[in-house]
């Protein structure tokens, strides 16, 4: 049993990536990867802060090839970026050419370019134990903890999700996304997928629908779209025309039926749902209009332990199982139901609902273009606490969007309050933290309830 594995297993003529009219080969890519690896110091960490994805990609790339941890974190705040160094002091900064990485990068940070290598390099075979990167979680539910994955985790899951999506050629699909590379999600689709399944990244970025619509307008069929369900609403609601699109692909957040839906109508393709986690990567997969039934990738396990909520989930590669933080529904041939998250589950007056649901009744409510339900510190211990609903509802008043709930929800689930704001603090995937939160719960609004 081999227990390495090649950089990619691509042939070298293959196109990999895409910037703007240049196709780069697989050769090419190498022949970058080795210029690159020369420059490296001799540190264990290097912190990926390439907007470009074709620049991260050629500073993963490299920094596998001499042994070293990628840092990925979503969050480019300068506060966020400072506390990894922190607890990473032994690390490097990569960032791209001629571009600030937002703040002022430590002395000797390296900038990235396509190093003009020649046309060909070599391939190194990576060991399948070798921690590749150290993934950030968001913060969403507290603060960020870090995660590492070996190298043979990324190389499995991404065949999985090939086999999974149909990027298996023989035609070479062109990918393109608005999620940041530096996000698990966003790594594994549009970093690590050209590696190892037959498709060509767009190097973007590209997050505004005007600039989703060219790049996808500029990328050669069959292409599909990497993105989430905050930025595929914005991109229908702008009414940018697009090409024809062999699939759109979404996560980091629940998508609602009637967007999925729409979404299909108006580009006439399938939308399908990647379910997974800083800490497991993707894991499974549905056609989000099809029902609420996930699909587990091939490889991937999931057990219960005992009689309790807890499930723990086995994915290739990974040194030991890993605990799920949603609670499950076991379904026949190795699919199951998403019930929510366990830490997301709030009683009241004997009843039980998960915040990500209720969310969803709320964006139902006519009116409300985006909104969230906050549950108080003390909804366990304070038995006269209730709910909050922040919504993002112009023209509309609070009154009506608590009608709306009632039409919806047990009434002991219905908020508190209903208070009124131009725009949730949300990340660029579209995730609110707990910080955002708490420092939205300082501000001033408008609305009651």
């Amino acid at each position: 049993m081999r227990d390495t594995a090649p950089l990619t297993d691509r042939a070298r003529g293959e196109v990999m990536f895409r910037r703007g009219a240049e196709a780069i080969t697989v050769g090419r890519f190498l022949a970058d990867v080795a210029a690159l690896a020369a420059r490296l110091p001799e540190k264990p960490f290097a912190l990926n802060l390439c907007a470009d994805r074709y620049h991260a990609l050629l500073g993963l790339a490299a920094a596998l090839s001499r042994g070293h941890v990628m840092l990925l974190t979503a969050d480019r705040s300068e506060r966020r970026q400072r506390e990894i160094l922190a607890a990473y002091p032994d690390s490097y900064v990569l960032a791209d050419a001629g571009e600030e990485p937002g703040w002022a990068a430590p002395p000797g940070a390296l900038r990235v370019a396509a190093e003009g290598g020649g046309e060909d390099g070599p391939n190194p075979e990576i060991p399948l134990q070798q921690v590749a990167i150290i993934g950030f979680t968001s913060g969403s539910t507290g603060e960020p903890a870090a995660h590492p994955k070996p190298w043979g985790a990324l190389v499995a899951a991404t065949r999985a999700a090939a086999a999974r999506f149909g990027l298996q050629g023989p035609a070479v699909t062109t990918l393109v996304a608005t999620v940041p590379p530096q996000h698990m999600y966003g790594f594994e689709t549009t970093m690590a997928m050209p590696l190892h399944a037959v498709t060509a990244s767009h190097a973007g970025p590209h997050f505004y629908p005007v600039e989703v619509a060219e790049a996808l307008h500029a990328a050669p069929a069959p292409r599909v779209l990497i993105t989430t369900p905050l930025q595929m609403r914005a991109l229908l609601g702008s009414g940018e025309p697009l090409p024809e699109l062999a699939g759109v692909i979404s996560a980091t957040a629940p998508l609602a039926t009637e967007l999925a839906a729409a979404c299909e109508v108006a580009w006439d393709t399938r939308v399908l749902e990647i379910y997974g986690a800083t800490e497991i990567g993707s894991v499974a997969s549905r056609r989000t209009r099809a029902g609420e039934i996930w699909s587990l990738y091939d490889g991937v396990e999931l057990r219960r332990e005992g009689e309790s909520d807890t499930v723990w989930v086995e994915v290739p590669g990974m040194p030991a199982p890993v605990q799920l933080a949603d609670a499950v529904e076991f379904q026949p041939e190795r699919r199951f139901r998403l019930l929510g998250r366990r830490a997301d589950m709030v009683k009241l007056g004997g009843k039980r609902a998960s915040l990500a649901s209720l969310n969803r009744l709320l964006m139902q409510v006519e009116g409300v273009e985006d909104g969230v339900f906050v549950a108080p510190d003390d909804l366990d211990s304070n038995p006269a606490a209730r709910l909050m609903v922040y919504a993002v509802a112009p023209g509309r008043d609070p009154a009506a969007i608590l009608a709306g709930l009632r039409e919806r929800m047990e009434a002991v689930f219905l908020p508190r309050r209903v208070l009124l704001v131009p725009s949730l603090p949300r990340n660029a995937i579209g995730k609110l933290t707990r910080q955002a939160l708490e420092d939205l719960r300082r501000q001033p609004v408008a609305g009651g309830g």
